[in-house]
């Protein structure tokens, strides 16, 4: 979903409140050696702002820049750099953690994906690690993503919303059409969300192929080991820069 008009903005902020996720991905970062924490899809910065303290650079990094001036708006909001743009903006060498949360990974679809994760691996300081989750496709989440209309309060006012969802293709892109319609003013805003699944192994060899070690595969957010033949929808990947990496 496109979130570059404010007020959709303002509702990713009440669908996608903090929670375990979040207090997983802090947990992370505190367990590493991290003077500079690097957010990823960023958003509106629930959790990035969480990550500042003295003596710990973070930096925020989104496509939307609706999504960004919420994120800078926010209390704590000056003690995070931001950054408009994808995992280019992130310098050679120049970060000891990146974070992909909220299922950034899976909007990253194709030859885009292998781009991102080489740019995560090239600005990863020796050492540094990359954490972030995905969907398990063999828990076939897309079945249930078909949405008929619902009117809702929001804190920015009715809103009617509706989905489409369609099964994935053969690279495992599943595409939801949607309808968001404030009515007070009858803005409507229409749009194709994209979002690629990725099995176990496939997740596994993109990130060897990018210099990236896989430590860890959980599926849950209290550190449970996956396995292949699980069915749980999450799969949260702790990885670390290859000491082989070119």
């Amino acid at each position: 979903m496109s979130y570059d008009d404010p007020r959709l903005a303002v509702v990713y902020d009440v669908d996608n409140p903090d929670g375990p996720d979040h207090d997983y991905f802090r947990s992370f970062v505190g367990g590493a050696t991290a003077d500079v924490v690097t957010d990823l899809g960023c958003g509106t910065g629930i959790l990035t702002v969480t990550l500042a303290r003295a003596g710990r650079t973070v930096i925020g990094i989104d496509p939307a820049p609706a999504m960004l001036e919420r994120a800078a708006a926010r209390p704590g909001g000056r003690g995070v750099e931001w950054l408009l743009g994808t995992s280019e903006q992130i310098a050679p060498e120049s970060t000891d953690v990146v974070l992909m949360t909220g299922n950034v990974a899976m909007h990253i679809l194709g030859d885009d994906w292998h781009r991102t994760l080489a740019d995560i691996a090239r600005g990863l300081r020796p050492g540094g690690r990359l954490a972030f989750e995905t969907r398990n496709p063999l828990a076939r989440a897309w079945e249930s993503w078909n949405h008929p209309l619902t009117e809702r309060e929001t804190p920015v006012g009715r809103l009617r919303e509706s989905g489409t969802t369609s099964p994935p293709d053969e690279s495992g892109v599943v595409t939801t059409h949607y309808v968001n319609e404030f009515v007070e003013d009858g803005l409507i805003i229409e749009g194709t969300q994209r979002l690629q699944f990725r099995d176990l192994e496939r997740v596994r060899t993109d990130l060897t192929s990018a210099g990236l070690e896989v430590q860890h595969v959980w599926r849950d957010w209290h550190r449970t080991p996956f396995s292949n033949t699980s069915l749980e929808p999450l799969m949260v990947f702790e990885t670390r820069q290859s000491a082989t990496r070119a």
